[in-house]
């Protein structure tokens, strides 16, 4: 099955064809779509002011599509039970009919239900009113939502306390807030519409729907809701997708509301909008998509505290494209040229053996290519020469110790005042020791995340010891294993996702009995479940029962939460755990993730590629969660293989993967290879000589060198921990510093090779070979066997060189 979370894009839409019906005098014969979509799939009408708008798309051949509603045939099978203004379906009495759908050559049929047509359902606050105030952005950050309110009014921020905010409105100043007597005198109502002075200007006509609103509320005397409302248990926009053929182009959206009595309901007039890229398609605060610039652009609808997306490609107009027939080595490439092609892109060619060499052999185990490495695989005359490399090298010792350092970085390794030398070691160990054991990953999670006893006797503990607060460890955990930033959430309901203030403490809860006391050694601490302790909600006081983000309640009666949670947690049961750390493998090899950043996965921070994710996610889970098979398919994909070169398709994309990306060389591997390259050695704390920076266990240890080109220092879990951006700082360091030129003199391998006898020439091409994985040019043997001929003192010139080649961007980045 695909991943519920990358894929639930839309209910079921409506997409009939071949039936006859008139053709509009607008079609040409060379533009006729091949289907027409027609959104929603059904009609419910459950009370008299229940209403439905219905969009049809069409598309056509080339996966252009088209706002056709407007030119849409629309008629109702019973017009006694139901009515029609325009696109809008309003009910008349009860029972079900058809709605018939005509455009161009296509037709399709929507059942219509409407129930309870005479009923006028009373105003709801928490429904109704409460919907307006976020719609008009009354409850914002920038204006009453802000910590201390605005003009003395507070709401509660994105309305997580729509309880507090009735009284705020209704007790706070009485008289004038809410005029019962005089409802159209209220401020609420005057100030919204803009009849007295206001901050926030207009924000809608007294004739509006929401005014309306507001004003049968107060006719209705202003009252809460008497007891427990339906809530929203799922939102839909639709389309879930458009290509839209040049600027100007529009196309609609509409949002629809579920709620847990089994009603729905149209909110698109109540839901607030947003593009993620208004350069391309901004969208109107009444849902109208108008394309702008080429591009791509995640239209986000907001609800309640839904938020939901749909995905709109903006293309010139009349575009002309032909696809290079680039090949498919893997299901990789298969939905990588799928997004390619529905954005007119095509990829770049196949980058060399040595260019694949080097940066398959840094990706995989962090270390440059070795001279016989290069000589090996240049005259290997294999087809699958590549594939073996992949191999040879998954199953080197140097691919698990890259691991351990990446995963040392997610569990915050690192001695600090809980911890001290000797437990950090043996939880670094024991990471290790798991990794080279090649554990499947949702096992050793399980076990980290459940795990009891002492910090010396049971390493894994020592998870608990980097983060004692209940509220910051489940912020971690849903971080670095759900890819999730849950923080905001603990004050206010989150704007751009779905989670809410009851959903951060009840995942807090499973936290909240994590029992700790001190051992007989003074530096052990013994972790267990302590089976008392509770999380309250910091508006109302409830007791907050554990519950799994995005998911139910699990009984915990007499378990250890933390075990039931993990359990959940690392299963397919949680649709985020797969996928999140599929993107974690991939940005690895790629420099960015399918989201990115990879832990802040949220509804407005779409994957550029969810189907992709998906099949990624769908491959760990059958892989049984071993991400070195996961890893083997990114790297003999042919995307992965793909030339830093672009083409005049996808000069511009940054995005979609479509060629490869210069990417710098984090600070450990950078030093490791200087080293390698100068044939040296480092020594750093706690390990002996010679070790490889990439295998310094705690977060606390450093050098001048790796410091500067942004080691982790394993302070928080945020991917943004290692920087990989360079600076001038670093590139004064290797200019200037004494890594590279105390190396080169400290490895005298120039020395070395002239005592050999060997030609400059030969050691030219051993330069090239150890710091760039290939041989120099024509051009570039010519220029250095002009300064070597000239020059005074050859071992001096080769040093040079030497020097030059490792403060080269062509050594410094991966390409």
């Amino acid at each position: 099955m695909k991943s519920q979370h990358f894929l639930a894009l839309a209910a079921l839409i409506a997409v009939v064809t071949a039936v006859p019906a008139a053709e509009p005098a607008s079609l040409t014969e060379t533009r006729v779509p091949v289907s027409i979509r027609v959104y929603p799939p059904n009609v419910d009408l459950t009370n008299a002011r229940d209403h439905q708008s219905v969009i049809v798309q069409s598309v056509f051949a080339d996966g252009i599509t088209e706002d056709v509603t407007d030119q849409t045939t629309f008629s109702i099978g019973d017009t006694t039970l139901a009515r029609l203004e325009s696109n809008v379906v309003y009910p008349q009495s009860d029972g079900s009919t058809e709605l018939k759908v005509e455009y161009a050559s296509h037709q399709a049929v929507l059942p219509v239900l409407v129930k309870d047509s005479g009923v006028q359902p009373p105003v709801s606050f928490k429904l109704d009113v409460m919907p307006i105030f976020m719609r008009a952005g009354c409850n914002t950050g920038s204006c009453h939502g802000a910590a201390r309110g605005k003009d003395g009014f507070m709401l509660s921020l994105f309305g997580y306390d729509p309880d507090g905010d009735h009284f705020r409105l209704t007790r706070q100043f009485p008289g004038r807030r809410i005029n019962l007597s005089l409802p159209e005198e209220s401020l609420l109502i005057q100030k919204s519409v803009g009849s007295v002075p206001h901050t926030g200007g207009q924000r809608f006509a007294m004739e509006s729907e929401y005014a309306q609103t507001l004003l049968r509320w107060h006719q209705a005397g202003a009252v809460n809701d008497p007891g427990e409302v339906p809530r929203v248990t799922k939102v839909e926009v639709f389309p879930e997708t458009a290509v839209l053929d040049g600027e100007g182009t529009t196309q609609r959206v509409s949002v629809r509301a579920h709620y847990s009595d089994g009603t729905d309901r149209d909110v698109t007039s109540l839901a607030s909008f947003l593009s993620n890229n208004d350069n391309s398609a901004p969208i109107s605060a009444d849902g109208m998509v108008t394309a702008a610039n080429r591009g791509e652009a995640f239209i986000m609808a907001r609800f309640d505290t839904h938020t939901v997306g749909s995905h709109v490609i903006v293309l010139p107009k009349d575009l002309q494209f032909q696809w290079n027939d680039a090949k498919d080595f893997n299901y990789i490439d298969t939905h990588i040229h799928a997004k390619l092609r529905k954005l007119r892109i095509n990829p770049s060619d196949i980058c060399s053996d040595e260019e694949y060499l080097r940066r398959a052999t840094l990706d995989i185990v962090g270390m440059l290519p070795t001279i016989e490495e290069y000589e090996r695989f240049v005259a290997d005359d294999d087809p699958k020469k590549r594939d073996k490399l992949v191999d040879e090298l998954l199953d080197r010792k140097e691919f698990v110790e890259l691991w351990v350092m990446k995963w040392a970085e997610l569990l915050m390794i690192r001695t600090t005042q809980q911890i001290a030398y000797k437990p950090m070691l043996r939880y670094y160990n024991w990471l290790q020791e798991k990794l080279a054991a090649e554990v499947p990953i949702d096992k050793m999670v399980q076990e980290l995340l459940s795990a009891s006893g002492g910090t010396f006797e049971n390493a894994a503990t020592n998870y608990y010891q980097m983060e004692t607060d209940p509220l910051k460890v489940s912020e971690n955990v849903a971080q670095v294993f759900m890819g999730m930033r849950i923080q905001c959430a603990q004050c206010h309901n989150h704007p751009f996702d779905r989670w809410t203030m009851d959903d951060y403490y009840s995942f807090a809860a499973f936290f909240s009995q994590i029992g700790r006391k001190q051992a007989e050694d003074p530096r052990e601490t013994i972790v267990f479940n302590s089976g008392g302790g509770e999380v309250k909600h910091p508006v109302d006081g409830r007791v907050m029962a554990p519950k799994f983000l995005g998911s139910d309640a699990p009984d915990v009666a007499g378990k250890d939460r933390r075990a039931v949670m993990a359990d959940w947690l690392a299963s397919k049961d949680n649709p985020y755990f797969a996928p999140n750390l599929a993107n974690i493998v991939w940005n690895h090899f790629f420099g960015k993730g399918i989201i990115n950043e990879v832990d802040d996965v949220r509804v407005s921070n779409p994957p550029v590629n969810a189907e992709l994710m998906a099949a990624l996610s769908e491959s760990f889970i059958e892989y049984n969660y071993d991400f070195k098979r996961l890893v083997r398919d990114i790297c003999t994909s042919r995307t992965y293989q793909l030339s830093t070169a672009t083409n005049e398709t996808n000069k511009r994309d940054d995005r979609n993967f479509s060629h490869a990306s210069l990417r710098r060389i984090r600070s450990e591997i950078l030093l490791d290879s200087i080293t390698q390259a100068t044939d040296t050695k480092n020594k750093f704390a706690g390990l002996p000589l010679g070790a490889r920076a990439v295998q310094i266990s705690n977060g606390n240890t450093s050098t001048y060198f790796l410091t500067s080109f942004g080691r982790a220092t394993r302070a928080s879990v945020c991917s943004c921990e290692v920087q990989i951006e360079p600076n001038l700082s670093q590139a004064l360091h290797l200019l200037n510093g004494e890594t590279v030129g105390g190396k080169i003199g400290e490895g005298k391998l120039i020395e070395k090779r002239l005592a050999e006898g060997k030609q400059p020439a030969e050691i030219v091409d051993e330069l090239y070979v150890r710091c760039l994985t290939r041989k120099p040019t024509d051009i570039e043997k010519q220029k250095l066997g002009e300064a070597i001929a000239t020059s005074p003192d050859i071992k001096v010139t080769l040093e040079d060189i030497f020097w030059a080649l490792l403060n080269s961007r062509e050594f410094v980045f991966n390409h």
